[in-house]
């Protein structure tokens, strides 16, 4: 199997047998092939989720290529090095590699919540956004939810660390409320080191009083 040095790439690959005399190739065959090889088709697709494209390398031990546009593509065989880089249509990709596809969980749902300052009190626009949440949550048979707790740069950071996590625990009371099982819900708190808004120290940004959430 080749192997991938990648950038956030979403990488699907093909295998299979076939006999080494009946493989059409572009390579030249070995002087003593071995009674079968195996053809790998690998092709570079856009994210499902951000539908941002990254990079792939493709190695084995006779060469390299690199993956770096949407859907583009190389075969493999394991007696020679990546072939010609190619380009794989729409329909292409759904004939090849559809049923693989449909088979993925789905993209995982983001969302952002606001608090009022120097409080775990949702603002009153974030707390419309609840029931959207629940029903993300409740339409997953095993839902997994993390909860990431932020603040703004006002206070210090301990006491930015406690209030973070504060924000946190009261978004997974809400859904343990509503029936979402504890243990399905992981927590944490960011505290003001992983800014919405860069700001100085000590400054009051209501979009760095948040807690965000993941549902997969």
């Amino acid at each position: 199997m080749p192997g991938f040095r990648s950038r956030t790439p979403f990488v699907v690959v093909t295998a299979a047998a076939v006999l080494a005399a009946g493989c059409a190739s572009k390579h030249a065959a070995p002087k003593n092939p071995s009674p079968s090889t195996t053809t790998s088709l690998i092709a570079l697709l856009p994210d499902p989720e951000s539908n941002v494209t990254g990079r792939a390398a493709v190695t084995n031990e006779f060469g390299s290529t690199d993956l770096d546009l949407p859907r583009v593509s190389t075969t493999v065989r394991s007696d020679g090095p990546p072939g010609t880089i190619t380009a794989l249509s729409e329909d292409d990709v759904t004939r090849l590699f559809g049923a693989a596809l449909n088979a993925l969980p789905p993209a995982p749902k983001h969302f952002t919540l606001n608090f009022e300052f120097e409080s775990d009190t949702l603002t009153e626009e974030s707390s419309q956004l609840v029931p959207e949440i629940l029903a993300a949550v409740k339409r997953l048979a095993v839902p997994e939810v993390v909860v990431i707790g932020h603040t703004d740069t006002m206070g210090d950071n301990k006491s930015n660390i406690a209030l973070g996590l504060k924000r946190a625990m009261s978004v997974k009371n809400v859904l343990v409320s509503a029936g979402i099982a504890p243990s399905m819900i992981e927590v944490a708190s960011h505290g003001e080191a992983d800014l919405l808004v860069k700001t100085a120290d000590n400054t009051p940004e209501p979009r760095n009083r948040r807690v965000e959430i993941s549902v997969r």
